[in-house]
C-alpha cells in the first residue's frame, strides 16, 4: 500500500483506538489488526503497538492529571509495582506459553461485563474502600501488570473493575486511575521491545500522534460526561474484546 495512503489510515485507526481507549479501554482490539493487516510480523507488531499505545495512555493520563479526576501522589505505589509486575511478564513471555490465558482471559472478561450490567450503582461515586491502597496496588499492580507485559487484552478492564470493587473508586476516577497504570506497563513493555529492535518507528510514531489526539478528546469526554457515559462504552469494549478472543481462540 502507498504511504500516502498508509499513513492517514494508521493515524485515522489510532485515533480512533486512543479514543475509545481513553474511555472504556480496548484500543489494542483496532490497533493489533491494523499492525498486523498491513504486513508486520506479529512481535513487531506488538512492539509498534506498545510505542503507539504510549502516546495514548500518556496523553489520557496528562489530561486526567491536569483536570484533577487522578492525583499523582495517589499512585506512586501502584506505579512502582506495576513496573515490576510489567518487567516480570514481558521477561516471562519469553519462556511460558501464554495459551492457558488465552482460553480464561474471555470468560473472567465476560463476568466483568455481566457483573457491571447488572450492578447500575458500581462505580457511581466514591464509596468505602474494602483494601488499604498500600495492599491493593502491591497485588494488583503485581498482577495486572505482569498480566498486560505477558499477554494484555482487557488490561484496563482489569484495572477499572479491580479499583471500583476494592478501593471505592467512581468509574470516572478508576477510568482515570486505570490510564496512569497503563502508561506505566506500555512504557516498560516497549523498553523491551526496543531492546530487541521489534519497533518500526514510522508507523508506530504516525500511530501515536493518532493515539495521543484521540485520548486527548476521549478523557474529555469522560470529564464532561462522567459515569453515564462511560459506563455503556465500557460494557461494550469489554463484550467486544471477550468476542474477538473466543473468536480467535476457536476458530
Amino acid at each position: 500500500m502507498p504511504h500516502e495512503i498508509l499513513l492517514p489510515l494508521l493515524f485515522g485507526a489510532a485515533f480512533v483506538a486512543g479514543l475509545i481507549d481513553s474511555i472504556a479501554g480496548g484500543g489494542g482490539l483496532i490497533t493489533v489488526p491494523v499492525l498486523l493487516g498491513i504486513g508486520l510480523p506479529p512481535q513487531i507488531a506488538l512492539g509498534t503497538n506498545k510505542l503507539q499505545a504510549s502516546f495514548g495512555s500518556g496523553s489520557a493520563m496528562l489530561h486526567f492529571v491536569r483536570a484533577g479526576t487522578v492525583k499523582m501522589s495517589d499512585c506512586w505505589s501502584g506505579i512502582l509495582w506495576t513496573a515490576i509486575g510489567a518487567a516480570l511478564g514481558v521477561w516471562a513471555v519469553q519462556l511460558l506459553d501464554a495459551s492457558l490465558l488465552k482460553l480464561i482471559i474471555p470468560w473472567l472478561l465476560a463476568a466483568i461485563a455481566i457483573y457491571t450490567l447488572f450492578s447500575p450503582r458500581l462505580g457511581a461515586e466514591d464509596s468505602h474502600a474494602r483494601l488499604k491502597a498500600g495492599t491493593f496496588y502491591l497485588l494488583f499492580g503485581l498482577s495486572i501488570g505482569f498480566y498486560d507485559g505477558f499477554f494484555g487484552p482487557g488490561t484496563g478492564s482489569f484495572w477499572t473493575m479491580a479499583l471500583m470493587m476494592l478501593l471505592g473508586y467512581s468509574m470516572m476516577r478508576a477510568t482515570a486511575t486505570t490510564k496512569v497504570m497503563n502508561f506505566t506497563s506500555n512504557f516498560v513493555a516497549l523498553i523491551f521491545f526496543l531492546s530487541v529492535g521489534q519497533v518500526r518507528f514510522v508507523e508506530g510514531l504516525i500511530m501515536g500522534a493518532g493515539q495521543f489526539l484521540g485520548a486527548r478528546v476521549g478523557s474529555k469526554l469522560v470529564i464532561t460526561r462522567g459515569t453515564a457515559f462511560i459506563r455503556p462504552v465500557f460494557i461494550t469494549m469489554v463484550l467486544a474484546l471477550v468476542g474477538r478472543l473466543i473468536y480467535l481462540n476457536f476458530k
